[in-house]
């Protein structure tokens, strides 16, 4: 097979098999996100079809690791060309790595980001907050669906432990007891009397707002953003930290995001406020949202495949893909162990070289539920029970992965305890079970 007859499959099982509507722009350089409009787990399956229709065989390691940006990348996949290499570059300058300045941010969780954003532009380290996320709440629905976003879910953990880590009232302007037209009256209330440092938070429907990034091309899409007014009555200024994007959208577009039904929230705070957290409320909170002994994804993960193998409920195999469908959105949650361990490890002053052995491993934990993923599609297109042990097995060995760095970040803990004695932590806040699990 040729590069071109790669390319040609390529366009053959988006417009026959997945009868994909973007297809104007397609060709060689074609981005898939960009330009086809196909999230990640569009792309998996597209690449599942691909395998399947040509006879091949792509490991899901090989499907995990590489970057498919474009078809021309994907078609270097199928013909199993090594990936390309980059151009050169200048020579980076010194870097004292996790010790000095970080060079990226996390863009995990919309709702950390938003309230994150004030305190990265005063310097003030917001990392240690990442700790609630890499096993930040989702859901599993009553038909053993994995779901990023839940109406019974709020962010009332976020808020207790943001205020008294970082001294910021978050306070919330949406009521859900009154209609839309009502809180989306307070919103426009609260903009028109917005203060210079105040940031106002409002949950939105980003599936109605195509000119904003959507990689999972969810529908719904809950997401939080920064919105102010401008000069322009029909302008909005909108700041998305997230997803690192701020420009200008109509006024009417915005609104009618807010007005879905699928979304209700939103918070105005003044970050101007904010102070570094005391040494006794980070080690409250970590103590009170670090979860050692299980891994909460890994171990619903493992649920919904046992429920659909055993075909509880009238559950099959070949519900498996549909029910796991959102899984790339909360595996990403993963990467926030990197900030819990760069802020023990500068706190700490250890050697930069054992922190990028276990960013190596954090990004192992990452592409090993991506892999999986991919083995979770296949299963539920062959619906061939016998492959339901090796994923199964997978979910093992990803459960001891993410072990082993949950018991390195504990001993961090444990040596940054050390040095920080202080008092007791005062583990006055929200119970347990209401810490994100």
């Amino acid at each position: 097979m040729t590069r071109d007859d790669a390319v040609a499959a390529i366009g053959t099982v988006l417009r026959e098999e997945m009868h994909h509507p973007h297809l104007d722009r397609f060709g060689p350089w074609a981005r898939l996100n960009e330009d086809l409009y196909l999230d990640s787990v569009q792309v998996l399956q597209l690449v599942l079809s691909l395998e399947m229709s040509l006879g091949l065989s792509i490991p899901e390691e090989a499907v995990a690791a590489r970057d498919l940006a474009t078809v021309a990348d994907l078609a270097g996949l199928l013909l199993r060309e090594p990936a390309a290499a980059e151009g050169p570059t200048a020579p980076a300058p010194p870097s004292e790595g996790v010790h000095g300045d970080l060079p990226y941010d996390l863009k995990i969780h919309c709702f950390v980001s938003c309230v994150c954003d004030g305190l990265k532009a005063r310097r003030i380290d917001h990392r240690p907050f990442y700790i609630l996320i890499w096993d930040a709440e989702f859901a599993i629905t009553d038909e053993a669906r994995l779901a990023y976003h839940a109406d019974a879910m709020d962010h009332e953990v976020f808020r207790y432990w943001f205020t008294r880590l970082y001294g910021v009232p978050l306070m919330s302007w949406y009521d859900p007891s009154r209609t839309k037209d009502e809180n989306v009256a307070t919103l426009l209330d609260l903009l028109a009397r917005r203060a210079p440092e105040e940031r106002v938070m409002v949950m939105v429907d980003l599936f109605h707002l195509p000119e904003r990034e959507n990689k999972f091309n969810q529908n719904p899409f809950p997401h939080y953003l920064l919105v102010s007014l401008t000069e322009d009555p029909d302008l909005w200024q909108v700041r998305d930290p997230d997803f690192r994007w701020e420009g200008v959208i109509a006024r009417d577009r915005m609104l009618n995001a807010i007005r879905q039904p699928s979304v209700a929230g939103g918070y105005h705070f003044d970050p101007s406020r904010a102070r570094p957290p005391a040494d006794a409320d980070l080690a409250a909170f970590f103590e009170a949202c670090f979860i050692p002994e299980a891994n909460p994804l890994i171990d619903a993960v493992r649920a919904i495949v046992a429920a659909h193998a055993e075909g509880r409920g009238g559950l099959t195999l070949a519900g498996l893909g549909e029910a796991l469908r959102e899984l790339p959105v909360i595996t990403i949650r993963k990467w926030a162990y990197e900030h819990g361990f760069a802020f023990f490890w500068r706190a700490l002053r250890w050697p930069d070289a054992a922190f990028q052995r276990i960013c190596d491993d954090i990004e192992a934990l990452v592409n090993g539920l991506t892999a999986l993923h991919y083995a979770v599609l296949r299963l539920a297109r062959t619906q061939d029970p016998a492959q339901v042990a090796a994923v199964m097995s997978r979910l093992d060995d990803l459960d001891a992965r993410e072990f082993a760095l949950k018991r390195r970040l504990a001993e961090a803990y444990r040596a940054w305890r050390a040095t920080h004695p202080g008092p007791a932590p005062a583990l006055h806040h929200p119970t347990q079970e209401g810490c994100p699990t």
